[in-house]
């Protein structure tokens, strides 16, 4: 196995580095590097090796900065300080992360499991959606705020303030949790780009939903679900039966 690693803490490069040779003696390790364009420049001399250990935040950018460059990526084991909450979407993947500090056993597993999977170079399409929504989540890119005009005047509505979104006679209407509703300039698809999925999820064809404002799930009537929310809307909150399983992924993560 042929292996680089890509870390800017000196001390953590060199434990990462002790680490994989104490589990298996007979890795390859082609490269340390410490940046993303010293890891540029490496992948532009160099075949690819088959896997790497990829830290997220770098001194001059971020992994993103280095994949995005590249055509094609070998396997990668992410090792990263940032928690869970962050990096979900990777469950998504076939891809590995292990959270600093990197503990021997885990990674132990990690290296295993690639061993055991006929791996082949990953494409830049495969992998973008997962790398985008981690990428949003790490670095702050999903909407933080509304900026809404009511008559000659301009509310700023912060996310943390937003309950539900709702669509209704062509246009969405955004409630908030002390229970204003105001009419914003967005498609629920559109919406769907910019919020964060970890926190909103869209149940039918009429409604995105905040996690934090659900009270109560009920079974309902052909394998649907009722949800009540608070703030209470003013009509039944019904989850479409072809969302409810992927609802109840959602609300278990």
């Amino acid at each position: 196995m042929h292996l680089i690693i890509i870390e800017d803490e000196k001390l953590s490069a060199e434990r990462l580095r002790h680490l994989v040779l104490k589990i298996d003696s007979s890795i390859n390790i082609l490269a340390v590097l410490s940046s993303v364009d010293e890891a540029k420049t490496w992948f532009r001399d160099n075949s690819p090796p088959d896997v790497m250990l990829l830290d997220i935040q770098l001194s001059d950018g971020t992994a993103f900065d280095l994949l995005q460059s590249l055509d094609s990526f070998p396997s990668i084991i992410f090792t990263t300080a940032y928690d869970e909450y962050a990096l979900k979407a990777f469950k998504y993947n076939s891809i590995e992360y292990l959270l600093k500090p990197i503990d021997k056993n885990e990674l132990a597993n990690a290296l295993s499991k690639f061993k055991n999977l006929n791996h082949l170079p990953l494409s830049a399409n495969l992998i973008a959606y997962q790398l985008d929504n981690v990428e949003k989540s790490i670095t702050g890119g999903y909407k933080k705020r509304f900026l809404i005009k009511i008559g000659d005047q301009f509310q700023n509505i912060d996310i943390n303030e937003v309950a539900y979104i709702h669509y209704q006679d062509g246009g969405c209407t955004l409630y908030t949790k002390d229970s204003r509703n105001l009419p914003i300039d967005y498609s629920l698809e559109q919406l769907e780009d910019v919020l964060n999925p970890m926190d909103f999820f869209r149940i039918n064809r009429q409604f995105l939903v905040k996690a934090e404002v659900i009270n109560e799930i009920h079974t309902y009537l052909n394998s649907r679900l009722l949800l009540k929310l608070s703030p209470e809307f003013n009509s039944e909150v019904i989850i479409s039966r072809d969302r409810v399983s992927d609802f109840k992924k959602w609300m278990n993560c």
